[in-house]
């Protein structure tokens, strides 16, 4: 969504994730806490930044220790790494009870034996679980059908099918970890591939057999990271962006304010890049059994013909789709002339994991889950599941925090950021939600800006190797609209008391030396407000942290070895902690309980139903909840950027961009 086009008047101010994909978390002074306000952290954990980290490595089930260095005179606690996927053996009551069940169940939840479980893997992947109203992917629920099908006997195997991926790696990694799981149930998963390109293939290797069909169009040349620069377009039209920097690493400013990429966001930008293309590297190699000086000479040389994949062994075979199917016909043993016995992915969601004896008794972990960009209230225009708004998000906290029945929490975020004040208040409620139980934050594919700052009140934090996150720096701005109001002849004058009364109003002419003082020290201020909180919510001195922050976005990798982030893995890594951190063994059962699953509202349903016949895409679900959510200090990451980040394709960007703003003033 093209957020940072709205030509606001007014001083805006943004914390910067990167020029690829952000816009991060600032909170003026009025909402700063004390430095003496008890962390959770310091009962619950000593120093969390300070324990061994430990990284699962889903392609191949290992287990990777780092260790950061600890402080002198701390105990240490270790984290427990997420158990290895074994399937269980369900003894002969469970069994029993399995097919009672079965036999019992409603229509919708009735499957045929021999079935071939089928998803089709495109598009957008929301961390969210979605209601039966919703369009779309969600990732609990693509991870809880891989693991009820290794379960379920009526399931042989499944099929899936993989084209481009509108999800960051953080998402393709969990996705693929529980594709490597589900191998281990001895059934197959078979991986079928007609378009796609490096995330969708590192996907679809951890298939045990991959096919695309003789035309199909598989692009495997590299990654790209991009930035857009609109200095010389608002000059154009006559509009001056007035941009302080505050730390170096800070870029959503430089998008307004640059005509070219600065050498510290360049530097950013290339240990990302490195970072996502080297676990790439790493991954395909070992699956493939082959060095990585091999995988990038075929990369290099420019692979064009499919025919070329299959005989390198990238792929298993050139079929058509109905001839894979005819495969599997025969492999499940269906002789009859009928179309392979399928379950789309819709319709084995509705599959309850009772229903297969995978879930009954244990103690309660709560799932708050934070998906999406932040407002302090829901607007007049938002759809049902756009975002995560506070006051209701707040309200579920507080349910938690106020029941017994809980014995630990995980806090799931996926967001970019948004409103400083709302990320505030969050901040506020999960630190006290973490005084009455264990908190866990698990990271999805971001968690920068306003994410982070959610993270950050949890005293253990979880992210994938490739989540972007940190984010800790500002920049402040103001549109100076002189020229364009002199080019279309438009006036405007103010009548002002107060010497600082026009700083917010007046667009029709810089600032004076004065205004422009102040601009910089209360940017200066947003800074040091931020900085000095991250600092204290992570147990690190505000050099420390000073070191970490500057606007820097790190991947959760390079996060974890500078005490950002405690663990990586993937949820499951955060149940573990959690199991450890509310005294319940590991091979103990519990219950996940879905705090902030969405109801449906009448535009989600209706979009749902027919979202092309009315038009409610999803740009347009994006621009209705700005327009709604634009008060107050903006924390937010760019959208155009963080798309190109994340999913990089082949439209010219200016015509992205054009088509945007037309979008969004339409």
């Amino acid at each position: 969504m093209a957020r940072l086009l709205v030509l606001r008047t007014a001083p805006y101010h943004h914390s910067s994730l990167s020029a690829a994909a952000t816009t991060a978390l600032l909170f003026p002074s009025k909402h700063r806490h004390s430095a003496s306000f008890p962390h959770p952290a310091r009962r619950l954990l000593p120093s969390p930044l300070r324990v061994p980290v430990r990284a699962i490595e889903s392609s191949s089930g290992a287990t990777k220790q780092e260790e950061a260095p600890p402080a002198a005179g701390e105990a240490q606690e270790p984290l427990p790494a997420a158990p290895a996927f074994v399937m269980e053996e369900l003894g002969w009551g469970t069994q029993l009870a399995v097919k009672l069940k079965m036999l019992v169940a409603p229509p919708w939840q009735r499957i045929r034996k021999g079935s071939v479980l089928t998803m089709k893997l495109r598009g957008e992947v929301t961390d969210q679980v979605k209601t039966r109203f919703s369009s779309g992917l969600s990732l609990p629920q693509i991870c809880e059908n891989f693991e009820k099908a290794a379960y379920d006997p009526r399931i042989s195997g499944i099929y899936l099918h993989i084209e481009p991926l509108s999800c960051g790696w953080g998402k393709a990694e969990e996705i693929r970890r529980h594709i490597v799981d589900f191998k281990k149930s001895g059934k197959f998963v078979v991986g079928y591939m007609p378009v796609g390109g490096e995330k969708e293939y590192y996907l679809a290797s951890a298939c045990g057999e991959l096919y695309a069909p003789p035309s199909a169009y598989v692009a495997l040349y590299g990654l790209t990271i991009q930035q857009t620069f609109l200095r010389g377009v608002l000059e154009k039209v006559g509009v001056q962006p007035e941009i302080k920097r505050i730390g170096r690493y800070k870029s959503a400013g430089d998008q307004l304010s640059r005509k070219s990429m600065s050498n510290e966001v360049r530097e950013m930008l290339a240990a990302l890049l490195d970072n996502i293309y080297g676990n790439w590297l790493d991954t395909v190699s070992s699956i493939r059994g082959k060095e990585k000086e091999e995988i990038e000479e075929f990369i290099n040389s420019g692979v064009y013909q499919v025919e070329r994949l299959k005989e390198e062994g990238w792929i298993t075979d050139l079929l058509y789709d109905d001839e894979i199917m005819a495969m599997l016909k025969e492999r499940v043993g269906q002789n009859d002339k009928k179309s392979l016995r399928m379950v789309d992915y819709s319709k084995y969601s509705r599959v309850r994991k009772s229903t297969l004896g995978l879930e009954g008794g244990g103690e309660l972990i709560a799932v708050i889950r934070a998906s999406g960009s932040i407002s302090r209230t829901r607007g007049r225009l938002s759809v049902g599941s756009s975002g995560i708004v506070a006051e209701q998000l707040i309200e579920k906290i507080r349910s938690v925090r106020e029941s017994e029945k809980y014995k630990a929490v995980i806090l799931r975020i996926d967001s970019p950021g948004g409103d400083a004040l709302a990320s505030d208040l969050m901040w506020r409620e999960i630190r006290l939600l973490a005084d009455s139980k264990p908190v866990i934050a698990s990271m999805s594919d971001v968690a920068a800006s306003g994410g982070y700052y959610m993270a950050m009140a949890a005293p253990v934090i979880v992210a994938e190797k490739l989540t972007l996150t940190g984010s800790i720096g500002v920049v402040t701005g103001k549109f100076i609209l002189q020229k364009l109001y002199e080019r279309i002849d438009f006036n405007k004058e103010i009548l002002s008391k107060g010497r600082y009364a026009e700083l917010n109003a007046a667009d029709n002419r810089p600032l004076r030396p004065d205004e422009a003082e102040l601009f910089e020290k209360s940017a200066q201020n947003a800074y040091a407000s931020f900085r000095d909180k991250a600092a204290m919510s992570r147990s690190m001195s505000i050099d420390e942290m000073e070191t970490v922050a500057q606007g820097r976005v790190w991947s959760g990798q390079d996060a974890a070895s500078r005490g950002l982030v405690d663990s990586l893995g993937g949820f499951s890594q955060a149940l573990a902690i959690a199991k450890q951190r509310a005294n319940i063994p590991q091979d103990n059962k519990v219950r996940l309980v879905e705090i902030s699953k969405a109801s449906p509202s009448l535009p989600e349903i209706l979009s749902g139903i027919g979202g092309s016949l009315l038009g409610v895409d999803r740009v347009m679900k994006g621009v209705l909840q700005d327009v709604t959510s634009l008060n107050g200090v903006q924390a937010r990451m760019d959208g155009i950027l963080f798309e190109r980040l994340e999913n990089a394709s082949g439209e010219n960007q200016l015509f992205v961009l054009i088509k945007e703003i037309i979008n969004y003033f339409d």
